[in-house]
């Protein structure tokens, strides 16, 4: 990538990460500063991440036959893989997991492979 490429990106991460704020908002409004600190302090999930997995099952599921599915999963995992903040998150296994059933997806579509239901 270009120098230039890079900075576009992390213009990108830094606006999904504000983003990501809204996903995370509570009303503390009754908390208690002890209970505030607790929950501030808990791993949340990435909400990109859960995206990504939610639509990587769409993606293997529908991949084969609508390879819109994948490639949408993909793009986006792979530009939201950057606001992933693993002191305050739990993991990245969303990431990976919904990324590589978007693959096996966009390997059926390729090779015209399909789900079959055999009763």
């Amino acid at each position: 990538m270009k120098q230039g490429d890079m900075g576009v990106f992390k213009k990108i991460v830094t606006l999904l990460n504000r983003l990501k704020q809204v996903f995370y908002y509570y009303d503390d409004e009754d908390f208690s500063t002890f209970e505030k600190e607790y929950i501030d302090n808990i791993k949340k999930a990435n909400p990109y991440g859960l995206f990504v997995l939610i639509f990587g099952g769409i993606s293997f599921a529908f991949g084969p036959q609508h390879v819109i599915f994948p490639l949408v999963t993909l793009t986006v995992a792979i530009l939201t893989i950057g606001t992933f903040d693993q002191d305050k998150e739990d993991n990245p296994w969303t990431f990976i997991l919904g990324s590589l059933l978007s693959l096996i997806g966009l390997y059926m579509y390729i090779v015209g492979a399909v789900h079959t239901l055999k009763l």
